[in-house]
């Protein structure tokens, strides 16, 4: 860093525009001129111990640090179109944040952000906590670990996902995504991962009703499924589950193996269905 902004106030339109190789700290980017786009464009910039509460702040930028900082619900769509970025230990509360940004990292930040990182590529998101209602929408080339994420419609249209170690509260996740491997964590939601394909859950507790339909190359390892009903309509799965599945309806190919299972439906098939469901010998 060749210099160093510290303990000032910025609230005008583009008050720092195409700032370069500079430590900005302990700042405050608010106030009645109510100033847009306050860091945009700027080049290898770390943002530490700063406050935001002005539109879109962080755009176009390439290379930047936000460390110690916090963006509050006024601080709208606050980073997009940004490339290679680290937030640590950050809070953001702006909707609309990351949208169409590559190479960011995440790590031990709290986000509440609608519509949280859409269409973006090459992101890892570790020690966090998370909610959002449309998360990582569309994106791809992603790694998440030690995640307590909270949403509706995660996960959509993914490409190349790999959760560990988290905890994932939601509603249609998965939907349409490609090559998604989720391990040792918790998955609860409603219809979980309809038309995904190339879904892997390894050592997962999945939890809510209809899950696992309309679904290819469906694969899940020693996991357990609570309140699980009407499971893996039209879907192709190879599936070990330790514990109890409420019921089964119409797999389309492959194997289920389950300890017990309530009920198995074979009814009015739209397709040909030839899964198979095996129960376990004790």
């Amino acid at each position: 860093m060749e210099q160093v902004i510290a303990n000032k106030t910025f609230d005008e339109e583009r008050a720092l525009y195409y700032l370069q190789n500079t430590q900005v700290k302990d700042c405050v980017f608010a106030g009645p001129a109510d100033g847009e786009s306050v860091l945009k464009e700027s080049r290898n910039i770390v943002v530490d111990h700063c406050s935001f509460s002005l539109r879109y702040p962080l755009w176009h930028v390439k290379g930047f640090q936000l460390l110690h900082s916090k963006m509050d619900e006024l601080t709208r769509a606050p980073i997009w179109y940004a490339q290679h970025g680290k937030i640590s230990q950050s809070e953001i509360t702006g909707i609309k944040c990351l949208r169409e940004c590559s190479d960011i990292q995440i790590e031990h930040s709290k986000i509440v952000s609608p519509e949280f990182g859409w269409k973006c590529e090459d992101i890892t998101i570790s020690h966090s906590q998370i909610e959002s209602e449309y998360f990582l929408f569309e994106s791809r080339n992603v790694t998440i670990t030690d995640l307590n994420m909270k949403g509706k419609y995660s996960f959509q249209y993914m490409k190349n996902l790999s959760i560990k170690d988290s905890h994932l509260d939601t509603k249609d996740a998965f939907w349409h995504s490609e090559n998604v491997t989720v391990e040792n964590s918790v998955v609860k939601g409603e219809y979980l991962g309809w038309f995904s394909d190339g879904l892997t859950l390894i050592n997962c507790t999945i939890i809510g009703t209809q899950p696992l339909c309309y679904c290819k190359n469906l694969k899940l390892i020693n996991c357990r499924m609570e309140e699980t009903d009407l499971s893996f309509e039209y879907s192709d799965v190879e599936a070990d589950v330790k514990g109890d599945i409420l019921s089964v309806k119409n797999p389309r190919s492959g194997v289920i193996t389950a300890d017990s299972v309530g009920q198995v439906i074979w009814e009015d098939p739209v397709m040909e269905v030839h899964g198979e469901v095996r129960i376990r010998e004790k």
